[in-house]
């Protein structure tokens, strides 16, 4: 059974025998950047494939602000959701949605800043530790991204021991692009994913090892540098980095069967990129980009290809856009014929957008119930079930289950 019981259903899809999911209808637009070609087959467009599920959605909580991420507790913890306006809510097992959780960082709450991802710790069970990242206010108009730990209380009402385990550096005057998600690697190390401001001043930055802008850090969990980073003996480094030349990433996770992270980042006019991360490597950003400015100009050299330069390629891009929320890897038993693929919410796109691996490669593509509008997280519940978050004034946290489902 799903731990969290539904409220009410929404009437998005009516679960139909035979009845395929809404990718049926997907027709790619025009790109932005028509001469652009792929660096290798499937990098773009991979076929699309649709799935013979029935989907069925059903509304977990309502009356959420602007909700950002989901978390699933241990046991029959319920769930954390953020509001990008400043609240960290609990959800119950009966979908009771909680007062603001007080002990929460102060955030920037302009613009798209705000409190931006939730995790759990992996020693939650022992020490109730969870992760938040949020954009930090630093005075005088100014922001950065930063990343915070605390104690959440058992009755789920207050945070202790708050402190900051990351800051980003240095602080901006641009409320934009502040990525951003939390990953365990289950080794220790926590990445932090980063935006770059967008500003056309403040987006070369995202080449610069001396500040933090448009980055992928790793840390310890407690904030401290691991001794095996790849920028430890480069006096030039702010030793987190961990990769860079990003735009703004706001999705993220560890490929269960490899161990590798993968993260998911916005493009201008075209260029959403998915990224196999190494460490260390440069991602191009905004020198290469597969996509153009919103002013139809081109974006650094005006060239798509990354590895000519050193730029490393991203397995598969978009053009249009999908505007990417965050990702996942699909395991549970409820779609089995997913296990493995990539799950994105999507923004412009709208629901969620399947993306199928043979290795590192794409082989097929998928727009699943676009009808939800702009997803901004996707999580697997215990049972195999998703649960979307909808980025909206009035969004909510909302279940999908195939066929009829157990609701």
């Amino acid at each position: 059974m799903p731990r969290a019981t539904a409220i009410s259903t929404i009437a998005l899809v009516t679960a139909l025998p035979g009845l395929a999911l809404a990718q049926e209808t997907h027709q790619w637009g025009a790109k932005n950047v028509p001469d652009f070609e792929p660096a290798f087959e499937n990098q773009t467009r991979a076929p699309l494939t649709p799935s013979d599920y029935e989907i069925q959605s059903t509304e977990v909580a309502g009356g959420l602000v602007h909700p950002w991420a989901i978390e699933m507790l241990p046991g029959d913890g319920g769930y954390l959701v953020t509001e990008r306006s400043g609240n960290l809510r609990h959800i119950g097992e009966d979908g009771t949605l909680s007062d603001p959780i007080s002990g929460v960082p102060e955030v920037f709450n302009q613009g798209q800043g705000g409190l931006l991802d939730v995790k759990a710790g992996p020693s939650f069970e022992d020490d109730r530790m969870i992760y938040l990242t949020y954009s930090k206010p630093m005075g005088d108009g100014m922001s950065a991204t930063a990343a915070a730990r605390g104690v959440l209380s058992e009755d789920m009402t207050q945070l202790s021991e708050v402190e900051d385990i990351f800051v980003q550096d240095p602080p901006s005057p641009t409320a934009k692009h502040y990525g951003s998600r939390v990953v365990f690697d289950g080794d220790g190390h926590v990445f932090v994913t980063m935006g770059e401001h967008s500003s056309m001043d403040e987006r070369v930055y995202s080449q610069d090892l001396d500040k933090t802008y448009g980055k992928v850090a790793r840390l310890n969990l407690d904030g401290s540098v691991p001794d095996d980073n790849p920028f430890l003996d480069d006096d030039a480094a702010i030793d987190s980095i961990y990769s860079y030349g990003h735009r703004n990433v706001q999705g993220a996770a560890i490929r269960p069967s490899t161990g590798n992270l993968w993260t998911i980042e916005h493009g201008p006019a075209g260029g959403d990129e998915l990224n196999l991360i190494e460490p260390g490597a440069n991602y191009g950003w905004p020198v290469v980009s597969y996509g153009e400015q919103y002013s139809g100009n081109p974006i650094g050299s005006g060239e798509a290809a990354h590895e000519p330069e050193g730029f490393v390629e991203p397995r598969y891009y978009w053009d249009p856009v999908i505007a990417p929320g965050d990702m996942t890897f699909y395991e549970g038993g409820m779609f089995s014929d997913w296990e493995g693929d990539i799950l994105i919410g999507g923004l412009v796109s709208g629901g969620l957008v399947r993306v199928a691996l043979d290795d590192s490669t794409a082989t097929e593509e998928e727009r699943i119930m676009p009808q939800l509008g702009r997803v901004r997280d996707v999580e697997v519940d215990e049972d195999g079930s998703l649960l979307v978050a909808t980025d909206f004034p009035d969004g909510a946290v909302i279940r999908l289950t195939t066929g009829s489902g157990t609701n």
